[in-house]
């Protein structure tokens, strides 16, 4: 089957932006004051996504480990440190969990899927190794985020509870264990849920990739069960990775509930991340 679609020119992308101006009629029409934002998300997603075609571009014709590693070096920096950019409350070193949580499962998780699912021979090839790893990381930035928010502000809610039972005798993992199972159900649903209605109510985008360049779409469906289940993995790991590394952040070896390290995160980065 041979590709259909044609190649898009710059008109072609300005038609399509035109249709931000949606967005900003319904916020001025609903007074949200979100035009400025949706100014910048805009010309955001534009610059950045020029940059990467471009960049990819590069890689794609170098195609050398040392090229490609590098890359995805920083792609995993990147989602660390937009992990960790979420919530109300912040810890000493929350940077830091969030780049080794989603490190270590994500990359485990992608090295599963391109040296034993996929056999990628050499696994560095940039068109399969980068666009895989990004799926994973993108996927699981979000469930690490949502789980540490959500720890951190059960914490802090619980204060009372969770000292009540450190001072009943408690051990710091029977006071933390409800806000930790909490945590760790929040940062997996919304990967449960897109599993939930793929196929049915959306299609994916590796899928629809594929489809659009010709690929059988039996073919492209199994590819993307395959994803789907490599990015549930690596979520449900960085959740409960990062979580972890929060909660003995946040309780010491003697069983003592360091409340003073969560803090109220500066209203100038509340606003940034808003």
């Amino acid at each position: 089957m041979n590709p259909v679609l044609q190649n898009l020119g710059l008109g072609d992308v300005a038609i399509a932006a035109l249709l931000v101006f949606v967005n900003g009629a319904v916020s001025v029409l609903l007074k949200l004051d979100l035009e400025r934002k949706l100014a910048w998300a805009a010309t955001r997603t534009v610059v950045q996504l020029l940059a990467i075609g471009y960049v990819l571009g590069w890689v794609f014709a170098y195609n050398r480990w040392y090229v490609v590693l590098p890359l995805m070096v920083l792609m995993t920096l990147i989602a660390g440190i937009a992990g960790s950019q979420r919530g109300a409350h912040v810890y000493a070193g929350q940077r830091a969990d969030s780049i080794l949580s989603i490190w270590v499962s994500a990359w485990l998780v992608a090295a599963v899927g391109l040296f034993v699912v996929i056999r990628i021979r050499p696994w560095y090839q940039p068109q399969y190794a980068i666009p895989i790893l990004g799926m994973i990381l993108g996927n699981t930035l979000t469930g690490v985020s949502l789980g540490v928010e959500r720890m951190t502000q059960e914490l802090t809610a619980r204060r009372d509870r969770v000292d009540s039972a450190l001072a009943l005798g408690a051990t710091r993992w029977e006071a933390a264990q409800a806000p930790a199972r909490d945590a760790v159900r929040a940062g997996m649903i919304p990967t449960l849920n897109q599993m939930a209605v793929v196929g049915v109510v959306s299609l994916p985008g590796m899928m629809t990739g594929q489809v659009l360049a010709g690929e059988s779409p039996l073919q492209a469906v199994r590819y993307q069960i395959v994803i789907m289940f490599l990015i549930a993995a690596s979520s449900a790991l960085g959740t409960v990775g990062a979580v972890l590394l929060a909660y003995r952040r946040v309780f010491s070896a003697e069983h003592r509930f360091l409340a003073s390290r969560l803090v109220e995160r500066p209203a100038s980065a509340k606003k940034r991340i808003a």
